[in-house]
């Protein structure tokens, strides 16, 4: 099933990771939306600065720092995605504590190995 995932914290670097979270989930079918501020595209994949305003989007995937992140929770938990993945670097269980009270899934994983695995 194809998803709207947002790759927050986006970066065209292609030794990033989360460049290569945009290039394998558009190689499985999903629409990717990168967000970051400095970027106007990764992988080939117009970037959007922020969350604001995005709509239908199922997961967000998390490659940004917790104190990053910080000052973006509220508009991450106003987008009510049905799922929000903490990739290896960016876990903060105060984070995820206000995720899961706004009704949000949380997840500790690496978006990578979930799509090559077949779990996404």
């Amino acid at each position: 099933m194809s998803e709207t995932v947002a790759v927050l914290g986006a970066s065209p670097k292609p030794d990033r990771y989360s460049c290569k979270a945009v290039m394998l989930l558009d190689q499985y079918g999903h629409k990717v939306i990168p967000v970051n501020p400095y970027h106007q595209n990764v992988a080939g994949i117009d970037c959007v600065k922020t969350l604001q305003g995005l709509d239908g989007i199922d997961t967000v995937t998390l490659y940004l720092n917790p104190d990053l992140l910080e000052s973006q929770l509220d508009e991450l938990i106003s987008l009510k995605p049905r799922r929000v993945i903490f990739n290896p670097g960016t876990e903060s269980a105060e984070h995820q504590r206000r995720l899961e009270a706004a009704g949000i899934t949380t997840e500790e994983a690496c978006t990578l190995v979930l799509l090559r695995t077949h779990q996404f």
